[in-house]
Protein backbone atom coordinates (compact mmCIF):
# COMPACT_ATOMS: atom_id res chain seq x y z
CA UNK A 1 0.00 0.00 0.00
CA UNK A 2 0.59 3.56 -0.80
CA UNK A 3 -1.08 5.86 1.91
CA UNK A 4 -0.86 9.87 2.32
CA UNK A 5 -0.42 10.13 6.01
CA UNK A 6 -0.82 14.32 5.86
CA UNK A 7 -0.13 17.02 3.31
CA UNK A 8 1.32 20.18 3.82
CA UNK A 9 1.44 23.78 1.77
CA UNK A 10 4.72 24.61 1.39
CA UNK A 11 5.02 28.81 1.31
CA UNK A 12 8.52 28.40 1.32
CA UNK A 13 8.15 27.68 -2.56
CA UNK A 14 7.06 31.06 -3.30
CA UNK A 15 11.18 32.68 -3.15
CA UNK A 16 11.93 31.86 -6.57
CA UNK A 17 15.61 32.84 -6.42
CA UNK A 18 16.96 30.31 -3.78
CA UNK A 19 18.80 27.42 -5.08
CA UNK A 20 18.90 25.76 -2.05
CA UNK A 21 14.52 25.56 -2.73
CA UNK A 22 15.19 23.79 -5.38
CA UNK A 23 16.17 20.38 -7.37
CA UNK A 24 17.43 18.35 -4.86
CA UNK A 25 16.74 21.03 -1.94
CA UNK A 26 13.19 20.88 -3.09
CA UNK A 27 11.64 20.51 -0.09
CA UNK A 28 8.67 17.85 0.64
CA UNK A 29 5.24 18.92 1.08
CA UNK A 30 3.71 15.08 1.43
CA UNK A 31 3.95 12.51 4.47
CA UNK A 32 3.63 9.03 3.21
CA UNK A 33 3.64 5.49 4.60
CA UNK A 34 4.58 2.95 1.55
CA UNK A 35 5.95 -0.73 1.39
CA UNK A 36 7.65 -2.78 -0.90
CA UNK A 37 4.11 -4.67 -1.32
CA UNK A 38 3.62 -1.55 -3.56
CA UNK A 39 7.09 -0.11 -4.28
CA UNK A 40 9.10 -0.83 -6.87
CA UNK A 41 12.00 -2.82 -6.19
CA UNK A 42 14.79 -3.52 -8.27
CA UNK A 43 16.82 -6.77 -7.03
CA UNK A 44 16.32 -8.51 -3.66
CA UNK A 45 16.37 -6.88 -0.29
CA UNK A 46 18.28 -9.02 1.97
CA UNK A 47 16.08 -11.48 4.21
CA UNK A 48 19.42 -11.02 6.89
CA UNK A 49 18.28 -7.49 6.73
CA UNK A 50 16.85 -6.25 9.88
CA UNK A 51 16.68 -2.78 11.32
CA UNK A 52 16.03 0.63 10.20
CA UNK A 53 17.46 3.41 8.27
CA UNK A 54 16.65 6.84 8.83
CA UNK A 55 17.98 10.00 7.62
CA UNK A 56 17.12 14.08 8.74
CA UNK A 57 16.27 16.73 6.35
CA UNK A 58 15.53 20.22 6.91
CA UNK A 59 12.48 20.44 4.97
CA UNK A 60 11.69 24.03 4.99
CA UNK A 61 7.52 24.86 5.15
CA UNK A 62 6.90 28.76 5.36
CA UNK A 63 8.25 31.48 3.61
CA UNK A 64 11.48 32.17 5.86
CA UNK A 65 12.03 35.38 7.74
CA UNK A 66 15.25 36.62 6.11
CA UNK A 67 17.69 35.38 3.74
CA UNK A 68 16.78 31.18 4.10
CA UNK A 69 20.01 28.90 4.71
CA UNK A 70 19.80 25.39 3.84
CA UNK A 71 20.57 24.61 7.50
CA UNK A 72 17.35 26.61 8.41
CA UNK A 73 14.54 23.88 7.22
CA UNK A 74 12.17 22.21 9.52
CA UNK A 75 13.28 18.57 10.56
CA UNK A 76 11.88 15.77 8.47
CA UNK A 77 12.46 11.88 9.09
CA UNK A 78 12.55 9.67 6.17
CA UNK A 79 12.71 5.96 7.46
CA UNK A 80 12.93 2.40 6.32
CA UNK A 81 12.36 -0.47 8.21
CA UNK A 82 13.76 -3.58 6.86
CA UNK A 83 12.23 -6.99 7.79
CA UNK A 84 12.49 -10.69 6.58
CA UNK A 85 13.16 -9.46 2.76
CA UNK A 86 10.27 -6.38 3.04
CA UNK A 87 10.69 -2.73 3.99
CA UNK A 88 8.29 0.20 4.96
CA UNK A 89 8.92 3.69 4.58
CA UNK A 90 8.04 6.10 6.24
CA UNK A 91 8.08 10.00 6.54
CA UNK A 92 7.11 12.59 8.73
CA UNK A 93 7.69 15.96 10.16
CA UNK A 94 9.33 16.42 13.88
CA UNK A 95 7.14 17.95 16.00
CA UNK A 96 8.84 20.47 17.65
CA UNK A 97 7.49 23.31 20.00
CA UNK A 98 9.00 25.75 16.96
CA UNK A 99 7.11 23.64 14.49
CA UNK A 100 3.80 23.38 15.89
CA UNK A 101 3.72 27.09 16.71
CA UNK A 102 5.02 28.40 13.20
CA UNK A 103 2.00 25.65 12.26
CA UNK A 104 -0.67 27.20 14.17
CA UNK A 105 0.42 30.88 13.08
CA UNK A 106 0.67 29.70 9.38
CA UNK A 107 4.15 31.43 8.72
CA UNK A 108 7.42 31.51 10.12
CA UNK A 109 8.11 32.95 13.52
CA UNK A 110 12.30 32.62 13.91
CA UNK A 111 14.86 33.92 11.50
CA UNK A 112 17.52 31.36 10.31
CA UNK A 113 21.08 30.93 10.99
CA UNK A 114 22.22 34.04 8.66
CA UNK A 115 20.57 36.14 10.51
CA UNK A 116 19.61 35.78 13.74
CA UNK A 117 19.65 39.54 14.61
CA UNK A 118 16.25 39.36 12.88
CA UNK A 119 14.52 37.13 15.57
CA UNK A 120 11.33 38.75 17.94
CA UNK A 121 10.78 35.92 20.00
CA UNK A 122 13.11 33.93 22.15
CA UNK A 123 14.41 30.89 20.05
CA UNK A 124 16.34 28.21 20.96
CA UNK A 125 19.97 26.56 20.61
CA UNK A 126 23.53 28.48 21.21
CA UNK A 127 22.24 31.93 20.33
CA UNK A 128 19.08 31.88 21.65
CA UNK A 129 17.13 33.50 18.45
CA UNK A 130 16.52 30.49 16.14
CA UNK A 131 13.73 27.85 16.08
CA UNK A 132 14.49 24.48 17.45
CA UNK A 133 14.04 22.62 13.53
CA UNK A 134 15.61 19.52 14.76
CA UNK A 135 17.14 18.94 11.09
CA UNK A 136 20.40 18.12 11.52
CA UNK A 137 21.01 15.05 13.34
CA UNK A 138 19.42 12.15 14.33
CA UNK A 139 20.46 8.63 16.31
CA UNK A 140 18.83 5.64 18.25
CA UNK A 141 18.97 5.28 22.17
CA UNK A 142 16.66 4.03 24.66
CA UNK A 143 14.60 2.86 22.20
CA UNK A 144 13.83 6.48 20.67
CA UNK A 145 15.48 8.53 17.88
CA UNK A 146 16.37 11.90 18.87
CA UNK A 147 16.92 14.63 16.36
CA UNK A 148 18.29 17.70 16.97
CA UNK A 149 19.84 20.78 15.03
CA UNK A 150 23.45 21.81 15.39
CA UNK A 151 23.45 24.71 17.63
CA UNK A 152 21.17 22.65 20.03
CA UNK A 153 17.52 21.22 20.63
CA UNK A 154 15.68 19.81 23.36
CA UNK A 155 15.63 15.97 23.51
CA UNK A 156 12.37 14.97 21.35
CA UNK A 157 11.91 11.68 21.74
CA UNK A 158 10.31 9.82 18.00
CA UNK A 159 9.04 6.29 17.82
CA UNK A 160 11.48 4.42 15.41
CA UNK A 161 8.94 2.78 13.68
CA UNK A 162 5.85 5.51 13.57
CA UNK A 163 7.82 8.29 13.77
CA UNK A 164 5.70 9.64 16.32
CA UNK A 165 7.02 12.99 18.15
CA UNK A 166 6.32 11.37 21.72
CA UNK A 167 7.26 14.17 23.42
CA UNK A 168 10.90 15.36 25.15
CA UNK A 169 12.74 13.43 27.80
CA UNK A 170 12.51 14.52 31.60
CA UNK A 171 16.16 15.17 31.79
CA UNK A 172 15.35 18.33 29.60
CA UNK A 173 15.12 20.72 32.08
CA UNK A 174 18.35 20.30 33.38
CA UNK A 175 20.26 20.91 29.98
CA UNK A 176 18.31 24.08 29.38
CA UNK A 177 18.68 26.79 27.36
CA UNK A 178 20.85 25.19 25.17
CA UNK A 179 19.55 20.98 25.02
CA UNK A 180 20.99 18.49 23.48
CA UNK A 181 23.78 19.85 20.23
CA UNK A 182 23.93 16.81 17.46
CA UNK A 183 26.42 14.54 16.81
CA UNK A 184 25.81 12.83 20.44
CA UNK A 185 27.20 9.54 20.60
CA UNK A 186 26.23 5.96 21.77
CA UNK A 187 28.32 3.02 23.29
CA UNK A 188 26.78 0.35 22.51
CA UNK A 189 28.18 -2.47 24.79
CA UNK A 190 26.95 0.51 27.78
CA UNK A 191 24.00 1.83 26.34
CA UNK A 192 25.23 4.96 27.44
CA UNK A 193 24.94 8.22 25.09
CA UNK A 194 27.68 10.68 25.33
CA UNK A 195 26.85 14.60 24.42
CA UNK A 196 27.32 18.25 24.45
CA UNK A 197 26.23 21.59 24.38
CA UNK A 198 27.44 25.08 24.23
CA UNK A 199 26.44 28.93 24.62
CA UNK A 200 27.99 32.72 24.66
CA UNK A 201 27.93 32.77 28.37
CA UNK A 202 30.57 31.29 30.44
CA UNK A 203 31.36 28.44 30.88
CA UNK A 204 30.69 28.16 27.14
CA UNK A 205 29.78 24.10 27.03
CA UNK A 206 28.49 21.19 29.11
CA UNK A 207 29.17 17.91 28.58
CA UNK A 208 26.81 15.06 29.85
CA UNK A 209 25.92 10.97 29.88
CA UNK A 210 22.34 9.40 30.01
CA UNK A 211 22.40 6.18 30.20
CA UNK A 212 20.64 2.88 29.17
CA UNK A 213 17.37 3.96 30.74
CA UNK A 214 17.03 7.44 29.39
CA UNK A 215 18.33 8.67 33.00
CA UNK A 216 20.77 11.92 32.77
CA UNK A 217 23.38 10.67 35.31
CA UNK A 218 26.56 12.78 34.38
CA UNK A 219 26.15 16.85 33.77
CA UNK A 220 29.04 19.37 34.02
CA UNK A 221 30.27 22.51 32.77
CA UNK A 222 33.46 22.63 30.50
CA UNK A 223 35.24 25.76 30.46
CA UNK A 224 36.31 27.35 27.43
CA UNK A 225 38.65 30.71 26.86
CA UNK A 226 35.09 32.29 25.42
CA UNK A 227 32.26 30.96 22.97
CA UNK A 228 33.05 28.95 20.11
CA UNK A 229 31.17 27.04 17.70
CA UNK A 230 31.97 23.42 17.90
CA UNK A 231 30.20 20.59 15.83
CA UNK A 232 30.98 17.21 17.13
CA UNK A 233 32.55 14.82 19.67
CA UNK A 234 34.18 12.20 20.11
CA UNK A 235 34.27 8.50 22.72
CA UNK A 236 36.25 5.71 23.34
CA UNK A 237 35.86 2.94 26.02
CA UNK A 238 36.83 5.14 28.56
CA UNK A 239 37.00 8.94 27.15
CA UNK A 240 35.12 11.35 25.21
CA UNK A 241 36.47 13.98 22.88
CA UNK A 242 35.70 17.97 23.25
CA UNK A 243 36.91 20.46 20.68
CA UNK A 244 37.87 23.95 20.84
CA UNK A 245 38.08 25.33 17.52
CA UNK A 246 39.69 28.47 15.83
CA UNK A 247 36.42 29.37 13.89
CA UNK A 248 33.76 30.69 16.17
CA UNK A 249 32.23 34.68 16.58
CA UNK A 250 34.89 37.27 16.95
CA UNK A 251 34.68 38.54 20.59
CA UNK A 252 35.19 42.36 20.44
CA UNK A 253 31.76 42.36 17.74
CA UNK A 254 30.10 39.44 19.87
CA UNK A 255 30.01 41.94 22.77
CA UNK A 256 28.27 44.42 20.83
CA UNK A 257 25.81 42.42 20.06
CA UNK A 258 27.50 41.38 16.49
CA UNK A 259 27.76 37.90 15.47
CA UNK A 260 30.41 37.12 12.81
CA UNK A 261 32.02 34.47 12.29
CA UNK A 262 35.84 33.89 11.52
CA UNK A 263 38.55 31.40 10.87
CA UNK A 264 41.55 32.51 13.49
CA UNK A 265 44.39 30.69 11.48
CA UNK A 266 46.63 31.75 14.56
CA UNK A 267 45.10 30.01 17.47
CA UNK A 268 45.66 26.64 17.44
CA UNK A 269 43.03 23.88 17.68
CA UNK A 270 42.40 22.28 21.27
CA UNK A 271 41.21 18.86 22.04
CA UNK A 272 39.78 18.08 25.36
CA UNK A 273 39.81 14.42 26.46
CA UNK A 274 37.84 13.86 29.72
CA UNK A 275 36.64 10.61 31.81
CA UNK A 276 33.83 9.45 30.73
CA UNK A 277 32.67 10.53 34.03
CA UNK A 278 34.97 13.43 34.48
CA UNK A 279 34.59 17.16 35.38
CA UNK A 280 36.26 20.18 33.93
CA UNK A 281 39.57 19.60 36.27
CA UNK A 282 40.09 16.48 34.64
CA UNK A 283 39.93 17.31 31.38
CA UNK A 284 43.87 16.76 29.18
CA UNK A 285 43.87 19.77 26.51
CA UNK A 286 46.06 18.39 23.71
CA UNK A 287 46.86 21.35 20.96
CA UNK A 288 46.88 20.58 17.35
CA UNK A 289 47.33 22.57 13.78
CA UNK A 290 44.49 25.32 13.65
CA UNK A 291 41.87 23.80 11.16
CA UNK A 292 37.50 23.05 11.19
CA UNK A 293 35.87 19.97 11.94
CA UNK A 294 32.68 19.08 11.42
CA UNK A 295 32.60 15.15 11.72
CA UNK A 296 34.63 12.57 13.02
CA UNK A 297 35.31 8.75 11.62
CA UNK A 298 35.82 7.36 15.06
CA UNK A 299 38.30 7.66 18.06
CA UNK A 300 39.60 4.55 20.22
CA UNK A 301 42.25 3.99 22.45
CA UNK A 302 45.53 1.94 21.45
CA UNK A 303 48.07 2.00 24.61
CA UNK A 304 49.44 5.55 25.85
CA UNK A 305 47.39 6.90 22.83
CA UNK A 306 44.03 7.96 22.08
CA UNK A 307 43.00 7.70 18.57
CA UNK A 308 40.71 10.27 16.63
CA UNK A 309 40.19 10.29 12.99
CA UNK A 310 38.51 13.21 10.82
CA UNK A 311 37.47 14.85 8.54
CA UNK A 312 39.75 17.92 8.54
CA UNK A 313 39.86 21.53 6.60
CA UNK A 314 42.68 23.64 7.14
CA UNK A 315 41.55 26.43 5.30
CA UNK A 316 37.81 26.40 6.26
CA UNK A 317 35.04 29.12 5.14
CA UNK A 318 32.83 30.72 7.77
CA UNK A 319 29.27 29.83 7.19
CA UNK A 320 28.42 33.67 6.51
CA UNK A 321 27.02 34.20 9.91
CA UNK A 322 26.44 38.13 10.12
CA UNK A 323 27.93 38.75 6.84
CA UNK A 324 26.49 41.23 4.03
CA UNK A 325 28.14 40.11 0.62
CA UNK A 326 26.60 41.10 -3.17
CA UNK A 327 25.72 37.33 -4.05
CA UNK A 328 24.15 35.28 -0.45
CA UNK A 329 23.96 32.35 -1.86
CA UNK A 330 27.73 32.48 -3.33
CA UNK A 331 28.91 32.59 0.87
CA UNK A 332 26.77 29.88 1.59
CA UNK A 333 28.21 27.26 -1.11
CA UNK A 334 31.80 28.71 -0.92
CA UNK A 335 31.08 27.08 3.59
CA UNK A 336 29.73 24.26 2.11
CA UNK A 337 31.68 23.31 -1.20
CA UNK A 338 33.82 20.65 0.31
CA UNK A 339 36.41 20.93 -2.69
CA UNK A 340 36.72 24.77 -1.61
CA UNK A 341 37.40 23.84 1.85
CA UNK A 342 39.74 20.17 0.79
CA UNK A 343 38.31 18.48 3.82
CA UNK A 344 39.76 15.31 3.79
CA UNK A 345 40.74 12.38 6.64
CA UNK A 346 43.13 12.71 8.96
CA UNK A 347 44.69 11.32 12.15
CA UNK A 348 45.37 12.94 15.56
CA UNK A 349 47.11 10.71 18.07
CA UNK A 350 46.56 11.93 21.69
CA UNK A 351 49.60 10.49 24.00
CA UNK A 352 48.22 10.78 26.96
CA UNK A 353 51.41 9.71 29.19
CA UNK A 354 53.45 12.42 27.39
CA UNK A 355 51.08 15.27 26.68
CA UNK A 356 52.29 15.25 23.11
CA UNK A 357 50.24 15.48 19.55
CA UNK A 358 50.91 14.03 16.43
CA UNK A 359 49.33 14.37 12.96
CA UNK A 360 49.22 12.44 9.95
CA UNK A 361 47.73 12.35 6.77
CA UNK A 362 45.10 9.70 5.95
CA UNK A 363 44.05 10.58 2.50
CA UNK A 364 44.25 13.72 0.67
CA UNK A 365 41.11 13.55 -1.38
CA UNK A 366 38.08 15.65 -0.43
CA UNK A 367 35.66 13.35 1.29
CA UNK A 368 33.25 14.25 4.12
CA UNK A 369 30.25 12.49 6.33
CA UNK A 370 32.47 9.78 7.59
CA UNK A 371 30.45 6.76 9.07
CA UNK A 372 31.67 3.58 10.89
CA UNK A 373 29.93 0.20 12.09
CA UNK A 374 27.75 0.82 15.39
CA UNK A 375 29.46 -1.81 16.79
CA UNK A 376 32.97 0.04 16.55
CA UNK A 377 31.95 3.38 17.54
CA UNK A 378 34.65 4.60 20.38
CA UNK A 379 36.68 1.31 19.88
CA UNK A 380 39.66 -0.13 17.19
CA UNK A 381 37.89 -0.28 14.08
CA UNK A 382 39.57 -0.68 10.21
CA UNK A 383 36.54 0.95 8.07
CA UNK A 384 35.22 4.32 7.51
CA UNK A 385 32.93 5.04 4.77
CA UNK A 386 33.24 8.66 3.54
CA UNK A 387 30.76 10.74 1.21
CA UNK A 388 32.77 12.02 -2.07
CA UNK A 389 31.38 15.41 -3.24
CA UNK A 390 30.59 17.26 -6.96
CA UNK A 391 33.12 20.02 -7.24
CA UNK A 392 31.82 23.62 -6.55
CA UNK A 393 28.12 22.04 -4.99
CA UNK A 394 26.82 20.29 -2.28
CA UNK A 395 25.70 17.06 -3.65
CA UNK A 396 27.48 13.70 -2.78
CA UNK A 397 28.74 11.88 -5.65
CA UNK A 398 29.08 8.47 -4.17
CA UNK A 399 30.47 6.45 -1.32
CA UNK A 400 34.37 5.93 -0.53
CA UNK A 401 35.72 3.00 1.55
CA UNK A 402 38.88 3.12 3.52
CA UNK A 403 40.30 -0.13 4.96
CA UNK A 404 42.61 2.36 7.52
CA UNK A 405 44.68 -1.29 7.98
CA UNK A 406 46.03 -1.87 4.39
CA UNK A 407 45.96 1.73 2.92
CA UNK A 408 43.64 0.89 0.28
CA UNK A 409 40.08 2.00 -0.79
CA UNK A 410 36.98 0.83 -2.70
CA UNK A 411 34.37 3.44 -4.24
CA UNK A 412 31.06 3.60 -5.72
CA UNK A 413 29.55 6.49 -7.51
CA UNK A 414 26.15 7.22 -7.98
CA UNK A 415 25.94 8.44 -11.91
CA UNK A 416 25.56 10.99 -13.41
CA UNK A 417 22.25 13.33 -12.33
CA UNK A 418 22.61 11.05 -9.09
CA UNK A 419 23.32 12.87 -5.60
CA UNK A 420 23.24 10.65 -2.52
CA UNK A 421 22.73 11.05 1.35
CA UNK A 422 24.88 9.83 4.75
CA UNK A 423 25.38 6.61 4.01
CA UNK A 424 25.02 3.77 6.79
CA UNK A 425 26.42 0.31 7.84
CA UNK A 426 23.51 -2.16 8.68
CA UNK A 427 25.05 -5.45 10.11
CA UNK A 428 23.64 -8.83 9.22
CA UNK A 429 21.90 -10.38 11.93
CA UNK A 430 24.98 -13.01 12.76
CA UNK A 431 27.84 -10.67 11.80
CA UNK A 432 31.60 -11.61 12.68
CA UNK A 433 33.75 -9.81 10.54
CA UNK A 434 33.80 -5.64 10.71
CA UNK A 435 32.21 -5.41 7.07
CA UNK A 436 29.83 -7.94 7.67
CA UNK A 437 26.79 -6.07 6.21
CA UNK A 438 25.24 -3.75 3.73
CA UNK A 439 25.24 0.27 3.37
CA UNK A 440 22.22 2.12 2.72
CA UNK A 441 21.72 4.96 1.77
CA UNK A 442 18.90 7.79 -0.12
CA UNK A 443 19.45 8.41 -3.76
CA UNK A 444 17.64 11.03 -5.94
CA UNK A 445 17.45 10.42 -9.59
CA UNK A 446 17.18 14.32 -11.05
CA UNK A 447 17.34 12.78 -14.74
CA UNK A 448 14.25 10.42 -13.95
CA UNK A 449 12.85 12.69 -11.42
CA UNK A 450 12.74 10.21 -8.72
CA UNK A 451 14.42 9.10 -5.12
CA UNK A 452 15.81 5.16 -3.96
CA UNK A 453 16.61 3.80 -1.47
CA UNK A 454 20.03 1.73 -2.27
CA UNK A 455 21.77 -1.09 -0.57
CA UNK A 456 25.14 -1.91 -1.28
CA UNK A 457 27.56 -5.11 -0.30
CA UNK A 458 29.34 -3.49 2.58
CA UNK A 459 32.77 -5.43 1.51
CA UNK A 460 32.33 -4.86 -2.20
CA UNK A 461 30.74 -1.29 -2.57
CA UNK A 462 32.47 -1.36 -5.94
CA UNK A 463 30.21 -3.64 -7.49
CA UNK A 464 26.62 -1.71 -7.04
CA UNK A 465 23.19 -1.91 -5.16
CA UNK A 466 22.00 -5.31 -4.73
CA UNK A 467 18.78 -3.69 -4.28
CA UNK A 468 17.17 -0.37 -5.07
CA UNK A 469 13.68 0.99 -3.82
CA UNK A 470 12.02 3.62 -5.48
CA UNK A 471 10.20 5.44 -3.40
CA UNK A 472 6.78 6.91 -3.13
CA UNK A 473 8.35 10.41 -4.36
CA UNK A 474 11.80 12.55 -4.82
CA UNK A 475 12.92 13.02 -1.29
CA UNK A 476 14.66 15.99 -0.85
CA UNK A 477 18.54 15.84 -0.01
CA UNK A 478 19.96 15.89 3.23
CA UNK A 479 22.48 16.02 6.16
CA UNK A 480 22.82 13.20 8.79
CA UNK A 481 21.38 9.20 9.23
CA UNK A 482 21.73 7.02 11.53
CA UNK A 483 21.12 3.17 11.49
CA UNK A 484 18.59 1.60 14.31
CA UNK A 485 19.84 -2.23 14.60
CA UNK A 486 16.87 -4.82 15.01
CA UNK A 487 18.14 -5.86 18.03
CA UNK A 488 18.15 -2.07 19.44
CA UNK A 489 14.52 -1.08 18.35
CA UNK A 490 12.80 -1.14 21.28
CA UNK A 491 16.03 -0.83 23.67
CA UNK A 492 19.62 -0.78 24.01
CA UNK A 493 21.14 -4.48 24.39
CA UNK A 494 21.92 -5.77 27.93
CA UNK A 495 25.04 -4.10 29.07
CA UNK A 496 28.14 -6.51 29.14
Amino acid sequence: MIEVHKKYELSSLKVEDNPFLKGAFRPNDTEYTADTESLKVIGEIPKDLHGIYVRNTHNQVHESIGLYHPFDGDGMLHAIHFEEGKATYRNRFVQTVGFLAEQGAGRSLWPGLLQPELYTVRGWGAIGAMKDNAGTDVIAHAGKLIASMSQGSEPYRIDPITLETTGTSEWGKHVHPFGVSSHYKVDVYTGDMMFFNFGEQYPFMNYGVINRDNELVHYVPIELPGARWPHDLGITQNYTILHDLPMFFDEKDLAKGIRQTKFFKDIPSRFGIIPRFGNNSQVRWFEATPCYILHLSNCYEDGDEVIMDACVSFQPKAPGVGEKTSDPFERILAHLDKHNTKTHMWRFRFNMKTGKTIEECIDDEVTEFPIVNNDYVGYKYRYSYNTLFKKGDWLFTGIKKYDLLTGTSTRYEYGEGRYGDEPQIARTVNSVEEDDGYVITMVVDMKNNQSECIILDAKEIERGPIARIILPHVVQTGTHACWVDGDRIYGERPAK
